[in-house]
């Protein structure tokens, strides 16, 4: 019978860190099956990084789960490092990764940023995907950081009023510039608090029910500085790919199986994101959740990335 919730926790098999170049060097781990069919997860943000539960939307009999920390993200080191830190270089952190594991190919599991970097991966590389499974679509269009950055204060007024009241008021029309001003800062006492207000404020937008317990998450001094940072970084930097790349490209990976998640009520990536791919690529299997927000933890998300990974069993 077919998992209808989260598989019970699991410990990996395997821990190591792959050296990237001079500076960075990338966290991994692989649990589950060591003999199975491997899976990547890509984690959001940019910059939040893995922890323990992503490795449960997995059957691990079937699947053998790999999870890492994106550069300058949790456990990878040097945790909120900008330098040398470009989506090409995270998707050939990704190629490294598959390389060093000896592998063929791999189903690509991401949501939120982790659905742009698949999305991304996957068009470099489309033959080194088995299927995606993608959920929070953010495409990183100029339209979706300035939603972000100041729409959502049209449904979640006091969260952005918290976020935007961070910085004095006359700095205020430019929320990217000055944040990112604080968080490059390289003295804790100036980066620390505008990072965790950063974080804080996406967290509390990230449920569509109030979740003290996500809110704390977010506010925890790792997540907080890695998301922050990496978010800042690459929003400043239109996400080092051109304007409406991935969807210009679905041409090269039409072919490839895929799954699109999204809840109905996600603040954080709104569904007309979802909705434009959808629309650019009706190959792909495309379910709305009636009663989720952008956290892969809401109940009727989490159900169907699990069963999304059930259907793809089918294909070895």
């Amino acid at each position: 019978m077919a998992a209808k919730d989260l598989y019970p926790e699991i410990e990996p098999f395997r821990v190591g860190e792959l050296s990237l170049d001079d500076l960075h060097k990338m966290y991994f781990e692989e649990s589950g099956n060591p003999n199975g069919v491997p899976v990547v997860f890509l984690h959001g943000g940019p910059g939040a990084g893995a922890n323990a539960s992503h490795r449960r939307f997995f059957d691990p009999r079937h699947y053998r789960i790999i999870i890492f920390d994106q550069r300058g993200s949790g456990r990878s080191a040097p945790l909120g490092e900008i330098r040398n830190n470009t989506t090409p270089l995270l998707i050939e952190d990704i190629e490294r990764l598959r390389r060093h594991l000896e592998l063929d190919s791999w189903f690509v599991f991401g949501g939120s940023w982790g659905s742009t970097l698949a999305l991304a991966y996957a068009e470099f590389h489309p033959d080194r995907v088995r299927g995606l499974a993608l959920r929070g679509i953010f495409l990183c269009r100029q339209s979706e950081i300035q939603w972000f950055l100041y729409g959502l204060k049209e449904l979640a007024p006091e969260a952005w009023r918290a976020f935007a009241g961070f910085l004095p008021e006359n700095e205020r029309h430019d929320l990217l510039g000055n944040y990112h001003k604080r968080l490059m800062n390289l003295d804790p006492a100036i980066h620390m608090p505008a990072a965790r207000a950063w974080s804080i404020y996406e967290g509390s937008c990230s449920t569509l029910l109030p979740s003290p317990e996500t809110v704390q998450a977010f506010s925890g001094d790792t997540l907080a500085l890695g998301l922050a940072r990496m978010e800042a970084h690459y929003f400043a930097n239109n996400i080092f790919l051109p304007e409406n790349f991935l969807l210009e490209n679905i041409g090269r990976i039409r072919q490839i199986p895929t799954v699109i998640v999204q809840g109905r009520y996600d603040l954080v990536c709104p569904i007309r994101s979802a909705d434009d791919l959808a629309q650019a690529w009706p190959e792909a299997r495309y379910q709305i959740i009636p009663n989720a927000g952008h956290s892969a933890m809401e109940t009727g998300t989490r159900f169907a990335l699990i069963q999304a990974m059930e259907r793809f069993k089918e294909l070895g």
